[in-house]
């Protein structure tokens, strides 16, 4: 029996091992529909991976390109504390100069001190930081916070005419804000 041949009779007949099986017209057209449709099921299918695979695709880059952001945000503002750190010691470097004034005697002194602060204030440039001095501008809270408001005849109400404290950007980010007198129209 192992070495029987399917036998094939006509054409509605398919056949099997050790005998045939009689398909009639209908079950033929049931197995081609049947078919159609595992066609169309597999076809559906392959959409879908295909859809799936670019939208795994599309967030692999969106996880890149964040993670990219988030590396240059952290390299671009690592400094910030640092900075922080070390604007009180600028703030007093100034305020030494001023309390100087024009004495010859510690004339020597005022140039080293000078000298220092100009050295400081390069190194800070040089690793993104900026002066923010609004002295003489329409007060802007984005820069500046208002420590009081006196009133001048002089210039425009909500001037900047003192500023007590320079404030300073890291990389175009506000670090600190200038501390600032700003002019209020008369009563």
């Amino acid at each position: 029996m192992a070495d029987e041949k399917p036998e094939y009779t006509d054409e509605t007949t398919e056949p099997t091992v050790g005998g045939t099986i009689d398909v009639t017209d209908d079950e033929v057209e049931t197995a081609e529909l049947s078919l159609d449709q595992v066609v169309a099921s597999l076809e559906a299918d392959l959409v879908e991976a295909r859809d799936a695979a670019l939208r795994a695709q599309a967030d692999a880059i969106n996880v890149q390109r964040r993670a990219e952001q988030d590396v240059e945000k952290a390299r671009k503002f690592a400094l910030e504390r640092f900075v922080n750190g070390l604007l009180p010691v600028v703030d007093n470097m100034e305020r030494a100069l001023e309390a100087a004034g024009g004495d010859e005697a510690v004339k020597p002194i005022t140039e080293g001190v000078e000298l220092t602060l100009k050295a400081l204030l390069d190194v800070l440039q040089k690793h993104g930081v900026e002066t923010v001095d609004p002295m003489g501008e329409p007060f802007d809270p984005e820069v500046a916070q208002a420590m009081s408001m006196v009133e001048n005849p002089d210039v425009e109400p909500n001037t900047v005419i003192a500023v007590m404290q320079k404030g300073y950007r890291l990389n175009g980010r506000l670090v600190r804000p200038a501390m600032v007198m700003v002019s209020k129209a008369a009563d």
